[in-house]
């Protein structure tokens, strides 16, 4: 792997570990992450520092992968897919003060092998996205999916089996 640090008006690749035949596309904002080999990242994405993305993945435009989220190889990340990884966000504590890192638990995020999200989904923290599972475009995954499974909805909901 090749670690990159690149910044100009186009991206902002710091501390990046990159694999083979990466392409990363204009816009991203990417720092102390992973990204697999033949993976694409699409314009406008933010990975942050400690998110993993393995082989031959393909994380589509305007996506926030933050950190604590996990995807393994062959994952199909639709446009607009947030993860979140904090269960009580805040932005200051009883006191008054901004919160800091010391204030609060990243919570890690699984999207297992060959799993597929569609446009606009929400991933909450803590949860598993099963091995070849599709999760529908706009739904709000609050709790894993099992393997070769379809959800779809807020809160996604099973809807099926997938064939393989």
């Amino acid at each position: 792997m090749e670690v990159l640090n690149v910044q100009n008006d186009r991206h902002s690749l710091v501390n990046v570990k990159v694999g083979t035949n990466v392409k990363i596309f204009n816009w991203v904002n990417a720092y102390g992450c992973e990204i697999g080999d033949n993976s694409k990242i699409g314009a406008f994405v933010e990975i942050q520092k400690g998110a993993f993305i393995g082989k031959n993945c393909k994380v589509s435009s305007h996506t926030f992968v933050c950190e604590g989220v996990h995807i393994e190889d062959n994952v199909f990340i639709g446009h607009n897919v947030t993860f979140i990884n904090d269960v009580f966000p805040r932005a200051a504590n009883a006191d008054g003060s901004l919160q800091t890192e010391a204030d609060w638990v990243c919570v890690p995020t699984y999207i297992k092998k060959g799993a597929s999200l569609g446009s606009s989904v929400t991933v909450l923290c803590g949860v598993t996205v099963g091995e070849g599972a599709i999760v529908g475009a706009g739904s709000v995954v609050t709790k894993d999916v099992p393997p070769n499974t379809i959800v779809a909805g807020n809160p996604a909901r099973i809807i099926r089996k997938t064939d393989n």
